[in-house]
């Protein structure tokens, strides 16, 4: 192996969403191969992560959000200050790295900083997906956090496209993956516990992980779920997760209210028939996967969808929308492809997903896509841009 590089990775949160799941996973990868690998974090509750790796993780105190604002300024003033924290902190700190490799928008803010200051040499951003922002602010940081960077790394065809015709960048992908030794359909034993912990006690049991929001099309999952009901009436819709920057309010009082519509015909809904268990604590979801019967996730805007590999590698039938990135790695006998924007189309392939040929034959299929998406393939890879910049 080539001299062990010195990296700093940067990530927005202890709590664990898509990209901060890949910023753990590289890490832990490349301290696998033999480099030096430090994890700058925005804390906010002082608790760190809920999972041991074996790279050193350095926790940056995340103050409060800012009281008596408006949500819209409120997110801005808050994104300026995670910026500011980090930057703040890099300043005062006297470590030095070979790699500066942020995972989003504020690190990659931070960092272009402090390269501007001469306090770090380079500047690496990964681009899980572009959102798009009605604040201004928001909309300046997330154009300067991918145009200034030295190297743009990308995680999906999906989003190499978007980033070649919208800033002229050519981005060169890197690979998600899956850890193969937490997720498995072999039972721990401490299934019934979780599904008591979770109240799963109906039957079928569809999970998604993600929480209401938009892109996650949790309205458009709810009424699909309400159309599976009549078939059914014990089944159990599970949306898992839920922990993020953004203040999704209104699109919940939405789905909030659509559920109460649909009580009318369908009675109690929340709390019984679809549950929100909030964040699942990272030693529960390898067995909560295992605990449910098909994985749903209709989402319309996906960096690439590692909750996807995840149900996968524990053996659960796949639903996820016909596009990219999810048909970048999924073929229709893999996974039941479908037009996210139709809850009839959702409801049919949840109701088809429960036939067992149907679901063994997709499960089966499925495992081979496992073998393609490592975190360790991903790790060689992150060291072969690095080097470019060393």
């Amino acid at each position: 192996m080539a001299q062990p590089l010195k990296i700093a990775l940067l990530t927005y949160s202890t709590k664990l969403r898509g990209s901060v799941v890949h910023t753990l996973e590289l890490a832990t990868a490349l301290t696998e191969l033999g480099h030096q690998v430090c994890i700058y974090v925005l804390d906010k509750d002082g608790q760190g992560f809920d999972r041991t790796i074996p790279a050193k993780v350095q926790l940056v105190l995340a103050k409060p959000p800012s009281a008596g604002l408006s949500p819209d300024q409120a997110i801005d003033v808050l994104i300026r200050r995670r910026i500011q924290e980090f930057v703040d902190y890099f300043l005062a700190c006297p470590d030095r790295h070979d790699i500066y490799h942020a995972q989003d928008c504020i690190g990659a803010n931070a960092l272009v900083q402090l390269r501007q200051q001469g306090r770090v040499p380079n500047v690496v951003r990964t681009v899980h997906h572009i959102e798009d922002y009605a604040s201004v602010y928001l909309q300046r940081c997330q154009d300067k956090s991918i145009r200034d960077p030295d190297l743009c790394l990308c995680v999906s065809d999906r989003w190499h496209q978007a980033l070649r015709d919208e800033y002229g960048i050519e981005a060169p992908r890197v690979l998600n993956g899956v850890d193969l030794r937490r997720f498995s359909p072999t039972p721990s034993g401490q299934e019934e516990a979780r599904k008591a912990r979770y109240g799963l006690t109906g039957s079928p049991i569809f999970l998604t992980v993600g929480g209401i929001e938009p892109r996650k099309n949790s309205i458009r999952l709810l009424e699909a779920f309400a159309q599976v009901l009549t078939t059914y009436p014990q089944a159990q819709l599970v949306i898992a997760g839920g922990a993020t920057l953004f203040d999704y309010e209104p699109y919940r009082q939405r789905f909030f209210a659509r559920a109460k519509d649909l009580e009318q015909q369908h009675g109690p809904l929340m709390g019984q028939s679809v549950l929100l268990p909030g964040v699942i604590a990272d030693e529960d979801l390898p067995a909560l996967y295992r605990a449910a019967d098909v994985f749903c996730f209709p989402s319309t805007k996906e960096g690439w969808g590692l909750v996807v590999l995840e149900a996968i590698a524990s053996g659960l039938p796949v639903i996820t929308a016909d596009q990219p990135p999810f048909t970048e790695f999924l073929s229709s006998n893999q996974a039941l492809l479908v037009n996210p924007d139709l809850p009839s189309a959702i409801a049919a392939a949840m109701v088809a997903a429960l036939d067992p040929r149907t679901a063994d034959q997709l499960v089966q299929h499925s495992q081979t896509v496992l073998l393609n998406y490592t975190w360790e393939k991903s790790a060689s890879l992150h060291v072969t841009h690095y080097q470019t910049l060393i």
